[in-house]
């Protein structure tokens, strides 16, 4: 194995603030993965470096550790583009821009998550599908991405193997939100794919990891000068999670949304940032001159339902039931739905976004331990969105959920009083992008 080092003298070394070498680095993933550099000297370590940072150098050294820890894969051609979102309530948006952006020429490898804390998980959404397939061999997921330009799996134990553990241990030692550590995790998992290009949605506000955008600017940084050391396109778009995005949250209930917008009927704020994300993709991966133009052909896919079909491709390509794309009765939803109403008239203020994510784990439509199940069927509907003006009594919240959850719906009606306020005066809509910023391989 090289050098051997000490993990209580690396541990040491960056509780006092002092950079690790790249050899050091190495041999800390080498030992974690033969087992030989027990968790909680790991965790330690994650901890010293949560509070003392990393250079970008050091930053550099653990994305390389992290991404060689496993399989690469690679594909020909510059058209291979992801997307990856930092996360948030309500946010499907990777089923309506992968679909556009595949529709338009582009080739699109997604290997997605699961929910972690009150935001939502790609895999335990599409997996509502009944029979959709997100454990593939890579092989097989290389020949459905040549066939259909887009394939959904979940994190497999080949790729980035290490971030998984290190992931795991983030989650539950309070070390997640350290732009290093985020930065070098979605790094190793995102290069290991083998996209030529990268669009990430950074999330900032009360819903997002990075709730401040002085923080979300940071990593958006630290994730194109990752992106640039690769020779790899990205674009970094920042944008607006003190709100949910679209309307609807919960598992099935946001693949109606999904496909509700594939069929040019969503919401104002996910259709338009499906747009930009997917326009974006579109000129990264070279198939428009500028983004406003892949923006224009983003839009044409919808309008012309070209987006659409290749969703339901998708599914049936991946085993599940490509009827849902006409029938949502084929997806499980709950059968019971409470209304919440305004107490007032106005406008609305503000909406808690990370309590309305947290209220969704609560009915089982997240986790609270890994070993939980999800219950596909339970969520929300928001019918009025910050700055709608609202009459007294009017419905604000569809609440589905399961005839024996009255005792937690009790609660949630209860919390939603203080976290949906209303103002007597008019109310600004929030900006929706924050920031956009490109660096071309």
């Amino acid at each position: 194995m090289g050098i051997e080092f000490s993990a209580y003298q690396i541990i040491q070394k960056k509780r006092d603030g002092k950079r690790l070498s790249k050899e050091e680095i190495d041999w800390i993933i080498t030992s974690l993965m033969n087992g030989s550099l027990a968790h909680y000297q790991m965790s330690a370590l994650l901890m010293a470096i949560y509070i003392k940072g990393m250079t970008a150098t050091e930053t550099a050294y653990l994305t390389d550790a992290m991404l060689y820890s496993g399989k690469t894969l690679s594909f020909k051609g510059k058209n291979v583009i992801d997307k990856h979102s930092t996360g948030g309530v309500g946010d499907k948006a990777s089923f309506i821009l992968g679909p556009i952006a595949a529709a338009c020429g582009v080739k699109v490898p997604m290997i997605a998550g699961r929910g972690l804390g009150h935001t939502g998980g790609t895999v335990d959404k599409v997996e509502a599908i009944k029979g959709f397939k997100t454990t593939l061999t890579l092989n097989k997921f290389k020949s459905l991405l040549e066939k259909n330009n887009i394939s959904l799996i979940g994190q497999t134990k080949d790729i980035a193997p290490a971030d998984k553990i290190i992931y795991g241990l983030r989650d539950v030692t309070a070390t997640i939100e350290s732009i290093p550590l985020i930065t070098a995790s979605i790094m190793s998992k995102k290069l290991a794919e083998g996209a030529n290009g990268i669009v990430m949605d950074i999330k900032t506000g009360d819903g997002a990891f990075m709730s401040e955008l002085s923080n979300a600017k940071a990593l958006a940084k630290s994730l194109r000068d990752t992106a640039s050391r690769f020779d790899k396109s990205m674009l970094t778009m920042i944008t607006d999670m003190n709100q949910p995005l679209g309307n609807y949250i919960g598992n099935s209930l946001e693949i109606i949304e999904s496909i509700e917008t594939l069929k040019g009927n969503g919401p104002k704020d996910l259709t338009d940032l499906s747009v930009k994300l997917a326009g974006a993709m579109i000129y990264l991966g070279g198939k428009a001159k500028t983004l406003k133009d892949g923006e224009k052909k983003a839009a044409a896919s919808i309008k012309n339902g070209k987006a659409l079909k290749v969703f339901k491709e998708m599914i049936k390509s991946q085993g599940g039931d490509s009827k849902v794309v006409d029938d949502y009765s084929r997806l499980p939803l709950a059968k019971v739905v409470t209304s919440f109403k305004a107490t007032k008239s106005g406008y609305i203020k503000d909406i808690k976004c990370k309590e309305m994510g947290l209220h969704c784990v609560t009915l089982g439509g997240g986790r609270h331990k890994t070993t939980d199940e999800i219950d596909p069927g339970v969520g929300f509907v928001l019918t009025k969105k910050v700055s709608d003006k609202v009459e007294k009594g009017e419905e604000l919240v569809k609440i589905y959920h399961n005839k024996n959850q009255q005792n937690e719906v009790k609660e949630i009606m209860a919390a939603l009083r203080s976290e949906i306020l209303i103002s007597k005066d008019k109310v600004k809509a929030p900006k929706l992008v924050y920031e956009v910023k490109v660096k071309k391989a």
